[in-house]
């Protein structure tokens, strides 16, 4: 007897190879696991006319992607439903989750991006994001990749994990399946990750939601706003976050062992706890 079936979804520029080792891990702890790429990421093509830039018209059109994949996934697979998500993924879960497009019994959530660093209020910087998505258009890169298209930002790794191993692994990835390279998002989809995030913090959303959500989250991450992340874990009724310090970055399932195996067995105990196997 499966002990569940559990479904995750990678973050932005992200693809499902690089989490592997988790999902094996999974799957022989007795998931039934399955994961998902995004649309326009990974190998599904780009939308934004050339072959690296991340766009989205509307995160919208990701939630009914979620909604449409989850009922049919859920129809085939064994309860209890687990739905995971990494960063953007994990943003896109839990957005989904306040607006009834998924119905898990439990969700975990790596990292996930539910603010971004900065000094100005979200508010501030959404303005600015309208204001340049509108000068320079919505499909346009909205940051620098590298000096040499298709070349990895030097520095890159520092953001992302410890481990340099899993680090290479990534980078394994892109050479063995070249469609999987991924570059700068445009600046449409840096407004409409404001928009959505802001949606995500409106009053009363989050605490609506009543499923069980298990947020891993590092104060020394350089991507996404821990103190939103915080805040999410103290606004859901049933919100618990495992926080880590400057020993992991963005990554949290691809980081060093020691950090790895702390959140994976958090997550263990988390859904053991919260969504037990069926008889």
């Amino acid at each position: 007897m499966p002990r569940g079936s559990l479904l995750f979804f990678p973050g932005r520029g992200d693809n499902y190879e690089k989490y592997l080792e988790s999902l094996e891990e999974w799957a022989r702890a007795g998931w039934r696991v399955t994961a998902a790429d995004w649309r326009g990421q990974a190998g599904s093509g780009r939308l934004a006319g050339d072959a690296v830039t991340g766009h989205i018209d509307d995160f919208d059109t990701w939630l009914r992607d979620l909604g449409d994949f989850w009922k049919l996934w859920k129809s085939e697979r064994e309860e209890p439903h687990i739905l995971a998500g990494h960063s953007m993924g994990g943003h896109l879960v839990l957005r989904g989750l306040a607006e009834k497009y998924v119905d898990p019994d439990a969700m975990v959530l790596s990292a996930p991006m539910l603010g971004f660093i900065g000094r100005l209020p979200a508010s501030v910087m959404h303005g600015g994001a309208k204001l340049l998505t509108k000068l320079k258009g919505a499909t346009t890169p909205a940051w620098k990749w590298s000096e040499k298209p298709g070349e990895i930002p030097e520095g890159r790794e520092r953001l992302l994990t410890h481990d340099d191993d899993r680090y290479a692994d990534e980078l394994f990835w892109r050479e063995e399946r070249p469609q999987l390279v991924m570059g700068p998002g445009s600046w449409g989809w840096v407004e409409r990750s404001y928009a959505s995030t802001r949606a995500l913090f409106e009053p009363g959303v989050l605490e609506a939601i009543n499923t069980p959500v298990y947020l891993l989250a590092a104060t020394d991450d350089k991507l996404v706003a821990f103190d939103a992340i915080a805040e999410a874990a103290q606004r859901l009724p049933n919100g618990e976050m495992l926080q880590f310090g400057d020993e992991a970055r963005h990554e949290i399932l691809r980081e060093v062992d020691a950090v790895r195996q702390r959140a994976m067995d958090g997550t263990a105990e988390f859904l053991d706890r919260v969504a037990p196997a069926k008889n």
